[in-house]
């Protein structure tokens, strides 16, 4: 499996190659630094690592909550906040970008890797949840659509679409469901072809 692809947003230099020097380590790849968040937000939307590590607290117009925000809406990438103190409103207002954790300045490697796996798994399941409910949500589509009322020729039986193309009934069927189909002719329609052929008396009355 590939190492993690970080990015790190830091404004303060010795702290920042620190953490760096930290996740190379750990065996996690660093794809790029940033210490201001217009910085960041470029370089991210550019390099699309797997996580974010950013600092609250950031020197510029943008701080690290507002990074974070543009972060998450423009590229759905994970963020794990750094801090070294924040108050009650300014956790309130990261809580709203809906951040993958936290991490305490300073921070041990053993729990960088905690936060850093925890918030990979969790950004993966959320993921992998998203697309079972589109998948649902298209399986529950294509119920709706057969069970609402098909428009059919009283004739040679073939099915309208939502485009107004007439189709026969089991490519129409085959195309909205998971159904097979194996051809015979009904009894029907057999003594209607065949009736007068002297094989087909034979094979009923046999």
């Amino acid at each position: 499996m590939d190492a993690a692809r970080i990015f790190v947003v830091e404004d303060e230099f010795i702290i920042a190659e620190d953490i760096q020097e930290s996740l190379t380590d750990m065996g996690y790849s660093v794809c790029g630094l940033a210490s201001f968040g217009e910085d960041a937000v470029e370089k991210v939307g550019k390099k699309r690592p797997d996580l974010v590590l950013m600092d609250i607290f950031l020197k510029g117009d943008m701080d690290g909550i507002s990074t974070a925000d543009r972060v998450r809406s423009l590229f759905n990438i994970p963020v794990v906040y750094l801090t070294a103190y924040a108050n009650d409103a300014i956790l309130e207002r990261a809580k709203v970008t809906g951040p993958f954790g936290y991490l305490i300045k300073p921070f041990t490697d053993r729990e960088l890797r905690a936060a850093i796996e925890m918030a990979i798994f969790k950004h993966n399941m959320e993921q992998e949840k998203e697309k079972n409910i589109g998948e649902l949500k298209e399986a529950l589509a294509n119920v709706k659509q057969l069970s609402g009322l098909l428009p059919i020729c009283a004739s040679c039986k073939k099915i309208r679409d939502d485009a107004g193309y007439w189709n026969q009934i089991e490519s129409y069927i085959a195309e909205h469901t998971d159904a097979l189909f194996s051809h015979s002719i009904c009894p029907t329609c057999a003594e209607e072809l065949y009736g007068k052929d002297k094989w087909f008396k034979n094979h009923k009355s046999s």
